[in-house]
């Protein structure tokens, strides 16, 4: 692993950060989990994708700048350390997306990525049922053949950004005879508007009133051929792909836990007590944890590069990722004290509630764990 960047990736980094300076929004936008900052995310995706910043690692004909891994991880970092919006079109791009670089059609491709690009089409993550989180493969949600395309019926839950979201992807069951002991198999992947007829979004309130999630309830809803990633019945292997990505470097970049941490440590210096050695050190442990996680993705990046994946080792990445995000938010917090709730820095508390998902969403740590003790370190399989 070379952490010398070339000349050509220093110029890229300045352009990101000239570009971003002159254009991230001064003022905080509205929760993107609420009717008004959903619009205008919406309208900011539209704003990065004018000047092709939206998704720099694609080609060029579906909006990006078709630059390598090692600059779009240069862009992460100067996106977050410019304190960049979040990304409504995170499923879509972070997830979505790479599964039709590597499963999809050159029509898929053609109609699906430049509106999602340009946050036309915001796309929500429909996998999860009310039986079937992190063990995807017991979904009960199904595909039946029909003339041209498929009927979807069953109950789709914990959908991410389906409350106000245009499209979603997930998987059915769509051979029902297959084997119950094998229940990966037999499974298809597809894409379906969220406004047809027989689909109802039933938003999910939470304390603070935002609908992250909706449960969605389908009725016979008509999905054409064109819409099927990939051959049918092999959604699972399709699925796995989207999983990796999810777990492994797009879902969280290093950029954002370095800028997070960068922000922690003007914290300390502005509102710390130097005789609070404990504390300072939880500091020190921050900033050195986002390092780390730097470098292990760096690392990573370079056997992408080199025409390598990492498989389950993504279930390392994960694991770290969402366990250091609260460890840093908790830091903020006993930090700040009584004062973290005030709206100046309630930013902390807001991201330690968020952080606290980490662990459960992109399947739960629990089942990382298992992945990593049985596919890494080979040993036998617990009792379930």
């Amino acid at each position: 692993m070379d952490l010398d960047f070339t000349a050509g990736e220093e110029e890229f980094r300045q352009r990101a950060r000239d570009w971003l300076a002159e254009h991230v929004p001064r003022e905080p936008l509205p929760s993107l989990e609420t009717l008004e900052g959903f619009a205008a995310h919406r309208a900011w995706e539209g704003e990065l994708a004018a000047d092709r910043w939206s998704v720099v690692s694609w080609p060029g004909e579906y909006g990006g700048q078709g630059v390598d891994i090692v600059k779009w991880l240069v862009f992460e970092e100067e996106y977050f350390a410019a304190g960049g919006p979040g990304r409504v079109s995170q499923n879509g791009i972070n997830l979505l997306a790479p599964t039709l670089f590597d499963f999809g059609t050159d029509e898929q491709r053609a109609r699906v990525l430049p509106p999602m690009a340009r946050g036309e089409v915001i796309w929500a993550q429909a996998w999860s049922e009310p039986e079937s989180g992190s063990d995807l493969a017991s979904l009960r949600s199904t595909a039946r053949r029909t003339d041209g395309g498929w009927l979807l019926r069953g109950l789709k839950t914990w959908s991410s950004r389906a409350a106000f979201a245009d499209r979603a992807f997930g998987l059915f069951r769509s051979d029902p005879a297959v084997d119950s002991a094998k229940p990966h198999r037999g499974l298809t992947y597809l894409m379906f508007p969220l406004d047809a007829d027989g689909v109802t979004v039933r938003p999910i309130g939470r304390l603070d009133g935002k609908h992250a999630f909706a449960e969605l309830f389908l009725d016979d809803v008509f999905v054409p051929d064109e819409d099927v990633i990939g051959e049918s019945g092999q959604g699972w292997r399709i699925a796995m792909s989207t999983t990796g990505n999810e777990r492994g470097l797009t879902l969280r970049s290093p950029g954002r836990f370095v800028a997070a941490a960068q922000r922690l440590v003007r914290q300390w210096r502005a509102e710390g007590d130097p005789a609070d050695t404990a504390l300072r050190d939880r500091v020190a442990d921050a900033v050195i944890g986002a390092r780390a996680y730097q470098l292990f993705t760096w690392a990573n990046a370079s056997r992408f590069a080199a025409g390598e994946t990492i498989g389950a080792e993504s279930s390392l990445n994960k694991v770290f990722w969402s366990e250091y995000d609260i460890a840093l938010h908790e830091t903020a917090l006993d930090l700040l004290g009584a004062q973290g709730e005030l709206a100046d820095v309630g930013e902390w508390a807001q991201g330690y509630v968020f952080s606290l998902a980490g662990p459960i969403y992109a399947g739960t740590n629990e089942i990382q764990r298992d992945i990593i003790a049985e596919r890494l370190l080979g040993l036998p399989k617990g009792r379930r």
